[in-house]
Order: structure tokens, then C-alpha cells, then sequence
């Protein structure tokens, strides 16, 4: 094996240690957690609605985005639970691209995965700090999550990561609510199989030791879509979609039955400016079915200061330099829609 450009990464305990969460906002975290929980549980009737940015690529605008959330937030926390989207790390099915801040703290120079790791602590922080709202991340690599754990109220598991064994056997030790992706394909019984290993007890190796999980029992679905073997985009939002995915649920016996509607992906054929169209068609829905009602907790939604996209050189504040977003004054009409209509 052969590798270049090889620099020492500090333990999680290290980062950790040398900026903690400090003890004011780990209590914010605390009664955030608690109340996500009570909503999956079904004890709430709020609405969760996990919205931000298609990755966190500036610290500035992504913090200005959250407390620009806050905002809102105190005006609809009674019927939405509002939880910023703070993704540091990107996907990439071909290797290409921007990967987040956690690979380049600045995109306009080479990935620094040090620098970016002590960056996605810094962020979290300070956007708790500032906005007192915790925040959504997904679990890109099992491997890096203690870095970030103690800062999230919620981690999703991406439709590439869903079937890996290490991501399904993390996600049981996770102590916050893990949402579990459709894969690719569109294969429910994929999902709901790593909801089982979620939610189920194991054994493993995790970060150079052997531990044993409890399952979490927050482990719920998230409907993305799925793309078919031509290439095609094909929705799962749909009433027909969703009643055959809580039949399933049902078949199954899971501990807190939940879905989560991803707005875009997918169901959205990445077409940002359709996400309102299918919040309200859900919502539609869900006021005319009870069942839909109280299986559906929430949507995820991609959205920014500025609508839509760029390039990174271009250099726009607050504007995606991954996946197209909805912008600004769009999403404070949305989600002021969803809080009269939950």
C-alpha cells in the first residue's frame, strides 16, 4: 500500500477536550433531544422539519442561515420542531467534487481533513450558541462520528450508506434519533432492514475497541426516492407510496414507527423549486388520513440563503456550491405554511 500527504489525526477524545460543548449548551442539547425523542415516540404531535443547507461550506452564511431559523423558530416551536441541517461531509459517487467542510474548511484550497475536523466542531458550536437550535448531520463515515456526536440531536444515514454493515452497526449505539434512508434502488425491505439492525442489540469493533450496543430505538425511515435502472427518478412521496411503506412497518413490529419525507433528492429529481409542491401535497395527505398522520413526523428539506446553485469560484454568499436550494424567502413562507397546516 502506498499513500502520500499522510497527516496524524488527533483522537476524538483530543478534539473533544480541547473544545467542548460547554455546559449551558449541552443543556439546550439535553431538552432538544428529549423532545425529538417524545415526537417519534409519539408523546408530541410537533412536526420535525430538518432543513438546511446541501452541505455546510462557510461557516458565516451557514450560521447566519440557523439564526435566521431561530427566528422563525420562536414563532412555530409550538407545532414544529425546526433542526438545522449542518452536513459537513458530501457524498460523492464518483470521488469528485467538493466533500464538505470536514474534507476542505475552504473549498478554494486542497482538503485538510485536520483543520476540518477541529472546523466542524467550531460551527456546531457556534451555531448553538447563536441560534440555540442542535443540528441534523449525516454519518458520511461510522469512523468520524465521535468527533460531532456529542453536538447532534439527529444523524441520518445516507441511501449509499444504508446497507453497510458498519453504518447500521453504529447507528444501534447512537443515543439520538437516526433516520435510515431508502437506498438508491428504491428497495424498501433494504431500509428496513437497517431500521432492525438499528434498533437491535450487537457486538463490534469501533474505533479500536470491541463494544456492545443497546439498539436504538429511534431508528425511523426516510423516503428519498429512488432512481431505476435507466436512470430515471422515480418519487416514493406519493399517498400509494407511503400507506404500502407503513403496511410494511406495521408487518415488521418496530419500536416507534416514523417517516420522514426528503423533499428533494430523488423525490424531487433534484428540482429544488418542487419541495413546496410535495410538502403540501404530503400534508394534503396526511389531514385526510389519520394513519399518515401519525406515521409521517417530518420532512427534510435543502434550503439557503440564496436559491439554487453555483459554481465555488463564483464565490456567492449563501448560495450551494453542491446540490440547488431553495432560497431564502421561499423557506420562511414554507415553513410558516407547514406550522398552520401540521
Amino acid at each position: 500500500m502506498s499513500f502520500t500527504n499522510v497527516r496524524k489525526i488527533p483522537s476524538a477524545e483530543e478534539i473533544v477536550a480541547e473544545n467542548p460543548l460547554p455546559s449551558h449548551l449541552k443543556k439546550i442539547k439535553d431538552k432538544r433531544d428529549k423532545e425529538i425523542k417524545e415526537i417519534l415516540e409519539g408523546k408530541s404531535n410537533k412536526f420535525i422539519v430538518i432543513i438546511g443547507p446541501c452541505s455546510a461550506d462557510n461557516e458565516d452564511s451557514v450560521c447566519d442561515y440557523i439564526s435566521r431559523l431561530a427566528k422563525i423558530n420562536e414563532k412555530v416551536k409550538d407545532t414544529l420542531f425546526i433542526v438545522p441541517r449542518i452536513y459537513t461531509g458530501k457524498p460523492r459517487t464518483t470521488g469528485e467534487g467538493y466533500k464538505g467542510i470536514m474534507h476542505q474548511p475552504d473549498p478554494q484550497k486542497d482538503s485538510n481533513m485536520v483543520e476540518g475536523i477541529h472546523a466542524i466542531r467550531k460551527l456546531n458550536i457556534r451555531a448553538i450558541s447563536e441560534s440555540h437550535l442542535t443540528a441534523a448531520d449525516e454519518m458520511l463515515y461510522p469512523s468520524n462520528l465521535p468527533f460531532v456526536a456529542d453536538l447532534l440531536t439527529y444523524i441520518a444515514v445516507g441511501a449509499r450508506s444504508v446497507e453497510n454493515q458498519q453504518h447500521r452497526l453504529t447507528a444501534s449505539g447512537i443515543d439520538v434519533p437516526v433516520g435510515m434512508k431508502n437506498p438508491t434502488s428504491g428497495d424498501l425491505n433494504v431500509m428496513f432492514n437497517s431500521i432492525r439492525a438499528a434498533q437491535s442489540s450487537h457486538d463490534f469493533v469501533y474505533g479500536g475497541y470491541e463494544v456492545k450496543t443497546s439498539g436504538n430505538p429511534f431508528a425511523h425511515a426516510i423516503m428519498r426516492g429512488s432512481v431505476n435502472k435507466h436512470g430515471d427518478n422515480i418519487p416514493n412521496y406519493h399517498y400509494e407510496d407511503i400507506t404500502r411503506a407503513i403496511e410494511m412497518y406495521y408487518d415488521k413490529g418496530y419500536e416507534n414507527p416514523s417517516i420522514i419525507i426528503d423533499t428533494n433528492h430523488s423525490n424531487s429529481k433534484k428540482r429544488f423549486y418542487e419541495q413546496p409542491r410535495i410538502v403540501k401535497e404530503v400534508l394534503h395527505n396526511r389531514k385526510y388520513n389519520n394513519t399518515l398522520r401519525k406515521i409521517i413526523k417530518g420532512f427534510m428539506i435543502e434550503s439557503y440563503i440564496e436559491e439554487g446553485n453555483q459554481k465555488i469560484e463564483d464565490g456567492i454568499y449563501g448560495k450551494s456550491i453542491t446540490d440547488p436550494c431553495l432560497g431564502w424567502e421561499a423557506t420562511e413562507e414554507l415553513l410558516y405554511y407547514m406550522s398552520e397546516r401540521v
